[in-house]
């Protein structure tokens, strides 16, 4: 039986990319999405040429008892799943004072309660694995801009850090944390190279950049509690 790997918005940008790259790698791919339908279906088709199996499943993660149950769909649908990746997250720029309630409660269920709960799934429903988070680079300083967003990305760091200690040995748990590597939908490259500059690679980086760090942490049996960040040193100014 193949091993199978779910990827939490997994239909585009860089979760789609990640889907391919662990279909190159022979993984059955779990692929979920929310509203991206139609980028889930293209996606699963060039999933398929990769010769592995692609299952698509439609998940509202803002909710708690979804994000758990999916784990066991999945399962029942592939088989024994040995890697998660909690991929899917909200990016708004919403300052401190403008922030509702219920936006604080979006934010953090997607990106941070979403994660803990597929992960205390994945942990019970299988025997041992690698889960992979997706942070950002400003867990490691305190920019006030995007406020709920970053203060979600930081408690999904502290929560890699602490599966990490009560999952081992069975699993691993890592994260990666990009710099300026994809622009947000509404912005293009230029957006990009303006932050860059603040770096001291004075570049952005790659889609491929992610990947070989993804790889790595895939890869190496012997890593757990690493977040990785792939941000020309943009954390580091």
């Amino acid at each position: 039986m193949k091993k199978a790997a779910l990827v939490t918005g997994g239909a585009v940008r860089i979760g789609k990319e990640i889907s391919l790259n662990l279909a190159q790698k022979g993984y059955n791919i779990a692929l979920h999405y929310n509203s991206s339908e139609k980028e889930a279906l293209a996606t699963r088709e060039l999933i398929l040429k990769s010769g592995v199996k692609c299952d698509l499943f439609q998940c509202d993660l803002s909710s708690p008892d979804s994000a758990r149950d999916l784990v066991p769909e999945v399962m029942e649908s592939l088989g024994e799943l040995c890697v998660l990746v909690n991929n899917a997250s909200i990016f708004e720029n919403v300052g401190f004072h403008d922030v509702t309630p219920e936006f604080l409660e979006t934010d953090m269920a997607i990106n941070f309660k979403a994660p803990f709960f597929l992960s205390q799934s994945f942990s019970t429903e299988t025997s041992g694995g690698l889960i992979i988070n997706f942070l950002d680079t400003r867990i490691r300083k305190n920019p006030v801009e995007h406020f709920s967003y970053n203060l979600s990305k930081k408690c999904l760091y502290h929560l890699t850090k602490m599966l990490a200690r009560e999952l081992a040995p069975d699993f691993r748990v890592n994260a990666l944390c990009p710099g300026a590597v994809l622009a947000p939908p509404e912005f293009g490259d230029d957006y990009l190279h303006r932050m860059a500059q603040g770096t001291p690679m004075k570049r952005p980086g790659s889609i491929e950049d992610i990947i070989n760090a993804f790889n790595y942490l895939l890869e190496n049996n012997y890593v757990t509690g690493e977040c990785l960040f792939v941000d020309g040193g943009m954390s580091l100014t």
